[in-house]
This record gives structure tokens, C-alpha cells and sequence, in this order.
């Protein structure tokens, strides 16, 4: 959030913290400007709220109010992708109006991915499973290919953009990528899945591969369908010889 400043009598308005990145599409929905307690401030005080120009909201204060900061909601139909800025006014009895400083800020509604279905829960059938080589969907992950990793590719995706965040998730293993840079934009993305994090996500007939993606200002587009692996014995040192196993019915021979 890039705020600037003109010969400004009052504060500029501020969003909320986990707001200050920019607006995604979950806060535009009850989207709140805060306007700071200023001097003289008194009941009856009129406060305008304007987004890009245009008058969207007010409050007329009462006592109860006085000494603390003043929230003003934004109807969602003025909220945008791009850039934006707010400001505000106050009107004293008695005296001219009184403008803030403007803060500027990013709105970006467009989800990576597009908007998951609600009907879908936490996947989102817009995105692509994980691209594996063929080898390895059919036959699965064996101890030689554990020891060399695993590659594995994402395919270009519905609003893709810079500083999207992807996390992979194998099994019930997280590995988080490098953030997109404008050069990615379009192009698979190629990742390959170390031997430590193939290791940690064990052994297992029907393991998991999925991928979620979160952009610059918090729009998350859940998890991709998974792609389901075999993955073979991950130590072969764990695995004990049946003959050092006692039988629980076995009688001992003196």
C-alpha cells in the first residue's frame, strides 16, 4: 500500500493490517476504511468517505464515538481490479470541510486459477493435476528413483501472475516453489520433488500429489485434483527379514 500525501489537514484513511498488501476478493466483500481520530473532533462531525473520487459512504458522529477510530464500509459494487484511492472529508459545523491525505491501493479480485466452485470444497477443478512422467504414473516411484527425485511440471493456469506463492504438496508434505516472476507467466513450471521431502512422505500405495496457489494480495485457489503415486520403500533398511520375526505360536526347542 502506497499512500501520498497533498496539503492535508487530516490523516490519510488506512485499510485493516492483513489488508495492507492490497484487496483480494474475500475482503472486498466487507471491505471497512478506518479514518483516525483527529484534532477537534466532535460529535456532529459529518465524515464523507470517497474511493477513486466518488462518495461511497458517511457517519455522523455521536459522542460514544469520540477519541476512537471511525470505521466506513465500501459497497462492494465500487470495488475494482486495479489500482485505487481513497480519501476523506470532514465537516465541522461552522467551518469549511477538511480533506485528508489519499492512500492508494492495490485491488486485485481475480483468483489464480478462477473462483473454485463452493460446490467443490477445497479443490478447484479450473487447475490442472501435476504433469509426471509416464513411467512413474504407471509404475509408480521405486527406491532408484527416490534416490534421484522426482520431476514433475504445473501447467499454466487462469489468471496466472507475478509473486503468486505455489505450495506443493506431497502426501501430507508441503514444499513451497520460488514465487512466479513475469518470465514464468504462460510457461509450465518445472519442479522436481528431492529424495529429503519423497523420504519424509513415506511409503504408500495411494500417496497424494496436489498444488495450491496464493497470489500477492491473499486470493487462494485450493488445491488442485491430486495426482495419485505408488511410492516403493522409501529405506529398504526398515524393512526386517521374515525369519527375524518370531512366529507369537511357535514353540521353543531346549
Amino acid at each position: 500500500m502506497i499512500r501520498t500525501s497533498h496539503t492535508a489537514l487530516l490523516a490519510a484513511p488506512t485499510l485493516a493490517p492483513a489488508q495492507n498488501i492490497g484487496i483480494n476478493l474475500a475482503a472486498a466483500a466487507h471491505l471497512l476504511i478506518d479514518v483516525a481520530p483527529y484534532p477537534g473532533m466532535d460529535a456532529g462531525d459529518l465524515i464523507e468517505l470517497f474511493w477513486d473520487g466518488c462518495y461511497v459512504a458517511s457517519r455522523v458522529l455521536v459522542d460514544e464515538e469520540l477519541g476512537a477510530p471511525i470505521s466506513l464500509r465500501v459497497p462492494e459494487s465500487f470495488i475494482a481490479s486495479g489500482f485505487s484511492t481513497i480519501h476523506y472529508r470532514v465537516m465541522q459545523v461552522g467551518q469549511g470541510p477538511a480533506l485528508s491525505a489519499t492512500t492508494r491501493i492495490e485491488v486485485k479480485l481475480d483468483c489464480p486459477g478462477g473462483q473454485p466452485s463452493p460446490l467443490c470444497g477445497d479443490e478447484n477443478q479450473q487447475l490442472a493435476p501435476v504433469t509426471l512422467p509416464e513411467t512413474i504414473r504407471r509404475q509408480g516411484v521405486n527406491p532408484n528413483q527416490i534416490k534421484r527425485g522426482v520431476p514433475l511440471t504445473i501447467e499454466p493456469y487462469l489468471n496466472m501472475a507475478e509473486d503468486d506463492a505455489i505450495t506443493l504438496r506431497w502426501g501430507d508434505v508441503r514444499m513451497d516453489l520460488a514465487r512466479i516472476t513475469a518470465d514464468d507467466i504462460g510457461r509450465p513450471i518445472q519442479v522436481w520433488v528431492p529424495p529429503a521431502i519423497i523420504v519424509e512422505g513415506g511409503e504408500d500405495l495411494r500417496l497424494d500429489v496436489t498444488y495450491c496457489i496464493l497470489d500477492r494480495v491473499g486470493n487462494n485457489s485450493r488445491w488442485a485434483p491430486p495426482r495419485t503415486l505408488k511410492i516403493g520403500c522409501v529405506n529398504p533398511y526398515l524393512k526386517v527379514p521374515l525369519k527375524q520375526i518370531p512366529k507369537a505360536a511357535e514353540s521353543r526347542q531346549d
